[in-house]
């Protein structure tokens, strides 16, 4: 296996840059360096391979090619045309480019993202004799190039599907949040396998799938494929040995430990499912009820959650309604607890009567969302409504 160091950069969702450069460190990443939308770092190719497997938090792992200065289409495409495309794939392969900018005096992104597919040909034709061809669907291989206002870089996609994409879930639920997206507010969370976690308002189960897959040490990309299979560079055996190495190093579920619920039937069907596929049954205690009747799995753990979000009146009207209720449900049933809640509503602390300990900014895609967390102190945490000095409604 080639033991070149290689730049890379780790797209992740919005608000989790620096937990994923922490677990970047922690899976032997070097020259980490957190920036809007992901972190870039240094490594092998093998630790690219590791880092597909086992990231719980990156979108994708994008290698480096080149990068260069422009002022305008043509430096672009001079730039993509000198870089040895064939080094890196065949004229076989199917290909796709990908352009994306941030304060870029180019007008049309477009015209660039065909500028560097004709360099891409242009080079395989001088080359071998022979072009690629483009499928933008199920390419073979992902070229994303990114500009600034005076540089191009230019990376190959060694993941192909988004590495959220598990494997596990058979059925999404309505508005899920994505597996990383999860992942990364558990680990802002600071949870830990030695502490009960419970959602109570599940869903398709994405916080305790992901936590059940932390408890029991098993490598998110464990079952998936992988984009850097189809370059030249690609090592089967490294490959392989990576993936005995990694499910020689998963432990049994601990019962009793993730605990799930949802008012729905459907929703319960729906992780029942979901579960299976991952294996992962035995791992998560599921039970149908109204979050307001469930009493708390334990005397103290994790309580985190992704509550509905109205957006049509009536929904609203109910939530505001609901809200409170959870509330004073968190105030009598779950002292000891650290409740953490994800949600697009800004509001939501001011509903809840409670003060929030601390509030992380999130983006869900391209909602704006924040993680409030409250400790939950017997007598503490309310928070008072103006002007009204009388204690909140039980």
């Amino acid at each position: 296996m080639d033991s070149t160091i290689q730049a890379f950069f780790a797209p992740c969702p919005r608000g989790l840059e620096a937990v994923l450069a922490e677990e970047l460190t922690d899976l032997g990443a070097a020259d980490i360096k957190a920036t809007a939308g992901g972190v870039a770092f240094r490594g092998t190719l093998a630790l690219c391979y590791r880092i597909n497997l086992q990231s719980r938090i990156a979108s994708r792992i994008l290698l480096r090619i080149a990068e260069g200065a422009y002022r305008d289409e043509h430096d672009v495409y001079d730039a993509a045309k000198a870089i040895r495309w064939q080094d890196w794939f065949t004229p076989q392969q199917r290909i796709k480019v990908k352009v994306s900018a941030h304060r870029c005096p180019l007008t049309s992104l477009d015209f660039v993202t065909l500028r560097v597919k004709d360099a891409v040909c242009d080079r395989f034709q001088y080359a071998r004799g022979k072009r690629p061809s483009v499928d933008t669907h199920t390419p073979d291989i992902l070229i994303a190039v990114y500009l600034d206002s005076t540089t191009c870089t230019f990376y190959l996609d060694t993941s192909g599907e988004p590495l959220f994409k598990r494997g596990w879930r058979k059925s999404a639920g309505e508005a899920p949040v994505r597996e990383n997206l999860a992942a990364g507010i558990l680990r802002l969370s600071k949870w830990t396998p030695d502490t009960v976690l419970y959602d109570p308002m599940c869903g398709s189960g994405t916080f305790v799938v992901e936590a059940a897959l932390m408890a029991r040490r098993i490598a998110p990309g464990i079952g998936r494929r992988f984009a850097f299979e189809k370059l030249l560079s690609y090592d089967h055996q490294t490959l392989t040995d990576l993936r005995v190495e990694l499910q020689a190093a998963e432990i049994p579920a601990r019962p009793g430990l993730i605990h799930a619920a949802d008012h729905s039937a459907q929703a319960v069907t729906s992780i029942k499912a979901n579960l299976a596929l991952a294996g992962l049954t035995e791992t998560v205690t599921l039970q149908q009820g109204d979050v307001l009747q469930l009493p708390a799995p334990a005397e103290a753990g994790l309580l985190v959650t992704n509550p509905p979000y109205g957006h049509r009146m009536g929904e609203v009207e109910a939530l505001q309604s609901f809200y409170p209720q959870f509330g004073d449900h968190l105030k009598k049933h779950f002292c000891g607890w650290t409740v953490q809640i994800f949600t697009a509503d800004m509001k939501l602390p001011g509903l809840l009567s409670l003060a929030p300990s601390r509030r992380v900014p999130l983006f869900n895609g391209a909602i704006e969302c924040r993680l409030f967390e409250f400790r939950m102190v017997a007598g503490s945490l309310r928070k008072p409504r103006p002007h009204d000095s009388s204690p909140p409604a039980r």
